[in-house]
């Protein structure tokens, strides 16, 4: 099941043409996405001080569909996809909530982060109590 975040959208995430910015999109994924991530009860700042290890994007690849406007209300989701030894990649969508229609995919990205060492930023597997708690 998809975990889903909701957004209302502010002046500040329109651009001159009155629609969202495109690259706010990627700000309302990684909002979702660290949302997930304490709804498994997984802090990020605390992983990194327990582990000494955190999450860093390392690809996005995102479609857009249709545009948010100016106090429009999304819901943004989140799901594991793929999981290995040192990355994750996360299944996004951003859904307009419409009453009349029912929710209508705006955009919807495939994210992929990867874990590292939080001083030398070099990669490392994935704590195994993590990718459990994950699953």
């Amino acid at each position: 099941m998809d975990f889903a975040f909701p957004i209302r959208i502010y002046w500040e995430d329109t651009d001159a043409g009155g629609i969202v910015f495109y690259a706010n999109y990627l700000k309302f994924f990684e909002r979702a996405r660290t949302e997930w991530l304490r709804s498994l009860g997984l802090e990020q700042q605390k992983l990194r001080e327990q582990t000494g290890g955190m999450f860093v994007v390392t690809q996005a690849q995102v479609d857009y569909h249709r545009p948010a406007r100016l106090d429009d209300q999304l819901l943004v989701t989140a799901r594991l996809q793929a999981s290995g030894r040192a990355s994750l990649t996360i299944r996004q969508q951003a859904l307009l909530q419409s009453a009349a229609d029912g929710p209508q995919l705006l955009s919807e990205a495939s994210i992929r982060i990867g874990w590292v060492d939080g001083a030398s930023m070099r990669p490392q597997r994935i704590p195994i109590s993590l990718l459990e708690q994950l699953s």
